[in-house]
């Protein structure tokens, strides 16, 4: 398959900003019943990336304030951190990262497609219902997905999970 020069250029791009290092990323749970708020990402995969709101974890940074900030930039919500729910390791050459998830809640904002400062990959941002997440591919869905039969599983989840 050939990629068109778009899809090279955000590869690079992506490479650039994140690859060949460890990163530790925070993200957050945050649901509306049964729904869990997802960002969708493009240019990370070949199609559409699934994955619940968060971002990377700059030194001398607690973790539940940068949860708090990624949420206002990628979705317009202010949220409150709760518990810590469970961590997973993602390697995929140039890529490494150390993702750590909390329950969230909603204490303000509006939903809307926000943004990430360091590339322009933010396409939707959705509460998307089990029966909607359900119709997407696996390699649409961040990868802990693949952990749990139902995404309302993901609320009792605990542990740590290579995806």
């Amino acid at each position: 398959m050939v990629l068109s020069d778009q899809k090279v250029t955000m590869r690079s791009q992506v490479e650039e900003v994140y690859g060949n290092r460890v990163r530790v990323r925070v993200c957050g749970l945050c649901y509306q019943n049964d729904a869990l708020l997802l960002v969708n990402h493009q240019g990370l995969t070949e199609g559409d990336f699934w994955a619940p709101p968060g971002g990377g974890v700059e030194y001398g940074e607690h973790l539940t304030d940068r949860l708090v900030r990624e949420f206002r930039q990628e979705t317009g919500l202010v949220v409150s951190p709760g518990e810590f729910r469970f961590g997973c390791e993602y390697i995929h050459p140039p890529l490494h990262a150390i993702e750590l998830f909390y329950e969230v809640k909603v204490t303000g904002g509006t939903l809307r497609k926000g943004d990430d400062p360091e590339l322009s990959i933010i396409a939707d941002v959705r509460f998307m219902t089990p029966a909607a997440l359900a119709a997407l591919p696996a390699t649409a869905l961040h990868g802990i997905f693949r952990h749990v039969r139902h995404p309302a599983e993901l609320k009792s989840l605990n542990g740590f999970f290579r995806v």
